[in-house]
C-alpha cells in the first residue's frame, strides 16, 4: 500500500487545535498519523515525501451545492433576477445541450475547483452519467443527482434517469463517488411528484438534494397555492424522512428554521449567488442557534460567477457580521468548520471527510502562506478565512491520491478542456468569437 508523508507543515485539523510543525502520515487513502513532526512513528522512511515548509496544511474544501457544467454559462447571463434569468437565458440554452458539452463544462469546473482546493462538491443537472464519469477521471469526491423538474417530466423519463445514476454510480471511483435523488424545487415539482420522489429515495437508501425558499417570489407563490412557506410545504409532504440538502433557504419563518435543525437537513449557504441574484441573504446566525447543519455552496458558475470557496466562505463570514451587527455572528474558525467539516455533516460524509485526523480519508489540501497577504502570520485561521486567495493553493491530495502538485495539475489536460470548451460555445451561441479565445 503506497505510503505519503507530508512534513513541516503548520496543520489546521478544524476539529482541534492548529500545530505549527507538523506531519501527515498517509497510507493509501487513509490519514494514518496527523500531529507533531516530532512525534511522527516510525516505519515512514521510505515513503513518499511531501516537503510542505511555508504551507498550512488542512481538509479539502467541501462545495456543497453548485451545478459545475454551468461554467459553460459563466457571463452569459448577468444581472438579472432568479426567475428570469431561469427562464429567459439559462433553460433555453440548456435545451440545446448534449452530453458531451456537460461532459466538458464539467471538465471545466473540475479544474477550477482543483485549483482552488476543493476536494468534494454535490452537483445537480442531467446526464449526470458524463458527471460522474468526469468525477471518476479527475479524481475528486462528489455527491451526484439528477435534477428532476416534475412539470418537465410527465413521462418520469427523468426520475428513471435519476434512478440509474443512483444503481449504477453509488460507490463508483473507490468509493469517491455517493448519489441522490434532485427534486429542483416545490415551484417545478407537485406535491404529487415530490412525494414519489422522496419515497424513491428512501428506497433506493439515499437523499434528497433540492432548492429551498431561495427567493421571496417563490415563498411567496408556494404559500398562495399550499398554504404554506417551501420548508413547511415540504416538511408536511414528508421530505424530510429521508436525508435532505436544500441549498439556499433564504427566507425562512422562525418555525422553519426549527423545522430544519429537528430534521437534521443540510442547508448550503450560496451567499455570492443569492446576493448576485438579488435573491436575499440566508439567516446563517439563526440557523446555527437552533442548531442546523449549514455548510457552504457557490451554487453554479453561471450565477456567482466562479466556484471559488475561499471568496464563498469570506464573503459568509462577513455577510453574518454586517447584517446582524455583531462581528462575533460568524468567527473564522466557524466560517472555516461550515467550508469543511460542515459541508461534510451536511453530505452526511462526516465520519470520511471534513476534518484532518487519523481514520479519516486523506484530502489534504496544502496552501502556500509566501504572499504579502499572509503576513505577519498572527492568526492562520483568521488569514485562511480572510486573506486567502485560490491560487494560494499548492497541492490538492483526494483519497491518497495527488490531484495537483505545486500548482500543476496532474490529472487534467488544462489546454485541451479550454480547447473543447470554447468549441462547443461557439456552437451553442453561434457565435465565433470563442473560437478565438
Amino acid at each position: 500500500m503506497a505510503k505519503l508523508l507530508i512534513k513541516g507543515c503548520i496543520i489546521v485539523p478544524v476539529n482541534g487545535p492548529v500545530i505549527e510543525r507538523g506531519a501527515i502520515a498517509i497510507e493509501g487513502d487513509y490519514l494514518t498519523y496527523v500531529g507533531p513532526q516530532e512525534t511522527l512513528p516510525p516505519g515512514w522512511e521510505g515513503a513518499e515525501l511531501i516537503e510542505a515548509q511555508g504551507m498550512v496544511a488542512l481538509p479539502g474544501l467541501v462545495n456543497s451545492h453548485t451545478h459545475a457544467a454551468m461554467t459553460l454559462f459563466r457571463g452569459y447571463a448577468d444581472d438579472l433576477p432568479l426567475r428570469q434569468w431561469l427562464e429567459d437565458k439559462i433553460w433555453p440554452l440548456e435545451g440545446k445541450l448534449k452530453k458531451e458539452d456537460i461532459y466538458w463544462g464539467t471538465m471545466l469546473a473540475l479544474a477550477e475547483m482543483i485549483r482552488s482546493g476543493t476536494t468534494t462538491f454535490a452537483d445537480m443537472y442531467f446526464h449526470m452519467e458524463v458527471v460522474a464519469q468526469g468525477v471518476v477521471e479527475a479524481g475528486l469526491r462528489a455527491c451526484l443527482c439528477q435534477g428532476l423538474i416534475g412539470v418537465q417530466d410527465i413521462a418520469g423519463l427523468r426520475l428513471r434517469a435519476g434512478e440509474s445514476l443512483v444503481r449504477e454510480w453509488q460507490g463508483a471511483g473507490e468509493g469517491r463517488i455517493t448519489t441522490m435523488l434532485g427534486p429542483h424545487a416545490p415551484y417545478t415539482c407537485s406535491p404529487e411528484y415530490l412525494v414519489k420522489v422522496a419515497d424513491r429515495a428512501a428506497k433506493l437508501g439515499v437523499g434528497l438534494h433540492i432548492h429551498l425558499a431561495e427567493t421571496r417570489q417563490e415563498v411567496e407563490e408556494i404559500k398562495n397555492k399550499y398554504g404554506l412557506p417551501p420548508v413547511a410545504h415540504v416538511a408536511k409532504l414528508g421530505l424530510f424522512k429521508v436525508p435532505t440538502l436544500a441549498a439556499h433557504c433564504v427566507h425562512l419563518t422562525e418555525e422553519e428554521i426549527h423545522i430544519l435543525a429537528e430534521n437534521k437537513v443540510g442547508v448550503a449557504h450560496c451567499p455570492e449567488s443569492n446576493l448576485k441574484l438579488a435573491s436575499g441573504i440566508a439567516p446563517v446566525p439563526a440557523m446555527l442557534k437552533a442548531g442546523v447543519r449549514v455548510a457552504i455552496g457557490t451554487d453554479g458558475a453561471a450565477s456567482n460567477n466562479n466556484l471559488d470557496m475561499w471568496e464563498e466562505t469570506r464573503t459568509a463570514a462577513l455577510l453574518a457580521k454586517g447584517v446582524t451587527g455583531d462581528p462575533t455572528a460568524l468567527k473564522a474558525s466557524e466560517a472555516l468548520t461550515l467550508a469543511t467539516l460542515g459541508g461534510a455533516r451536511a453530505l452526511g460524509l462526516e465520519k470520511e471527510i471534513g476534518s484532518l485526523e487519523p481514520g479519516k480519508k486523506a484530502d489534504v489540501i496544502l496552501v502556500r502562506t509566501s504572499g504579502p497577504h499572509w503576513r505577519p502570520l498572527n492568526d492562520v485561521v483568521a488569514h485562511l478565512v480572510y486573506s486567502a486567495r485560490a491560487e494560494d493553493v499548492d497541492t490538492v491530495i483526494v483519497n491518497g491520491r495527488v490531484l495537483m502538485n505545486r500548482g500543476e495539475l496532474k490529472t487534467l489536460d488544462l489546454e485541451r478542456i479550454y480547447t473543447e470548451v470554447n468549441r462547443r460555445m461557439a456552437d451553442l451561441t453561434g457565435s465565433p468569437r470563442f473560437l478565438k479565445v
